[in-house]
């Protein structure tokens, strides 16, 4: 790099240097390779693993009917689009999977982004911008945050799901000039919990603000029509801007919004992540509408029920041998929700990032998050279940994650400065 100073930046970054040593040392938990698609069963780096790690809720990125859509796809649009959707045109194909989330969704329209994070930034900074104003949840996903960002609003937080926070953000907003939006997610990945999204329509009610829900990771999986959170709480038809992925428990990859014409139009004229950005390709536009219409089907309602039953076996299992799991949310109805995918909050990142090691040794991969995608000594361990594990691959997958935990909590915990100098 021509510029020193960068260069010292990034040269001096203590993170980078931590990471390096764990690669060194084959303990990095982060870009393991995969050998094949991602299964109950996956192979990682030559050996065979329970997978816990992936999104795939529903067991659908490898579903015989998925990848006959994304193989036909290809077949009839080639493996581009090429350009943008404005100036290069629009695929039939992309406008028959737009249809088919409208009709899913019971909206009047939807637009369909490259990926989930594009969808979020380019809707929500297409949507306010400067003079107006954003609350988010503090735990809200970093797409949402960037967007936010983005768009140059003025941006507030208030505490995780607490209503009391978010009034006290709304009552200040409500006599600032321009327009306000609140964005939550429906289903918060890293905790497994809910958006309490009844209560939270009924604020932005009350103070006539937009409402966003994110529901990337529960559509596909919660709801009667597995449409995501809101319709879990019966509010989907007052959720203004209704988002969700086609990259968890659809198997595909993208992102889209759902709402009236008025909000769709005007995203393809200000989304610039969708103006300005190459159409999601031929062969995710083909394995998502696949993926819908299974979801739509009984065949989808199965795999949802059989995805949030292994959830719930697992979390059972774990709480068996006495570890704390979190991953669930109490309904208005008293009923509780297990996600599909669960929390075990372990705390000290070098003690997770152990943890996560002996676990992946005994053949279970899962998914380990430290800062920033949660707060400094709240690394956790997250396990994501699909409706394609079996009984005995929960068991065993249970009986190797509490092993490691108890074995390591029995045990020193290596020093973490090394993590924390660079905060």
């Amino acid at each position: 790099m021509k510029d020193g100073r960068l260069r010292e930046r990034i040269s001096s970054d203590t993170r980078l240097h931590a990471l390096r040593n764990l690669r060194q040392t084959s303990t990095l938990p982060y870009y393991r390779v995969m050998h094949t698609a991602v299964d109950p069963i996956t192979v990682v780096e030559g050996d065979e693993k329970i997978m816990l790690g992936a999104n795939n809720y529903l067991g659908l990125a490898n579903h015989p009917a998925v990848l006959r859509g994304a193989h036909d796809a290809v077949n009839r649009f080639g493996g581009s689009a090429t350009g943008s959707p404005l100036l290069n045109g629009t695929s039939e194909l992309r406008l028959e999977l737009e249809h088919e989330i409208a009709q899913w969704h019971q909206t009047e329209d939807a637009i369909v982004f490259p990926s989930g994070y594009q969808t979020n930034l380019g809707t929500i900074a297409g949507l306010v911008g400067v003079g107006d104003s954003i609350v988010v949840d503090t735990e809200a996903h970093a797409s949402i945050q960037d967007g936010a960002r983005l768009s140059g609003a003025s941006v507030r937080t208030f505490r995780h799901n607490d209503l009391v926070s978010l009034r006290q953000q709304l009552m200040r907003i409500s006599d600032r000039p321009g327009a306000a939006l609140v964005v939550v997610d429906g289903l918060y990945s890293m905790r497994g919990d809910l958006a309490p999204v009844d209560e939270i329509s009924n604020l932005c009610s009350e103070f006539a603000i937009t409402l966003m829900i994110d529901e990337a990771h529960s559509v596909g999986v919660l709801g009667t029509h597995r449409t995501g959170a809101a319709e879990l709480y019966g509010v989907e038809d007052r959720i203004d801007v209704r988002m969700g992925a086609l990259s968890k428990g659809l198997g595909a990859t993208g992102g889209f919004i759902a709402g009236t014409h008025e909000l769709i139009d005007s995203l393809r004229l200000n989304a610039r992540a969708f103006v300005f950005s190459t159409a999601a390709v031929p062969a995710a536009l083909g394995a998502a509408l696949a993926a819908i219409r299974i979801i739509r089907s009984d065949e989808g309602a199965t795999l949802a029920d059989q995805a949030l039953r292994n959830a719930r076996l697992l979390r059972t299992r774990l709480l068996d041998w006495g570890i704390d799991v979190g991953g669930t949310t109490a309904l208005p109805s008293g009923d509780d929700v297990v996600a599909p995918n669960v929390p075990v909050v372990l705390g000290d990142e070098m003690r997770a990032i152990e943890v996560w090691r002996r676990i992946y040794d005994e053949g279970v991969f899962t998914a380990l998050a430290v800062a920033p995608a949660v707060d400094v000594g709240q690394a956790l361990l997250r396990m994501c279940v699909m409706a394609t594990h079996t009984t005995q691959q929960i068991e065993d997958a249970a009986r190797i994650i509490a092993t490691a935990i108890i074995e390591s909590r029995q045990g020193s915990i290596p020093n973490t400065n090394q993590f924390k100098e660079s905060r």
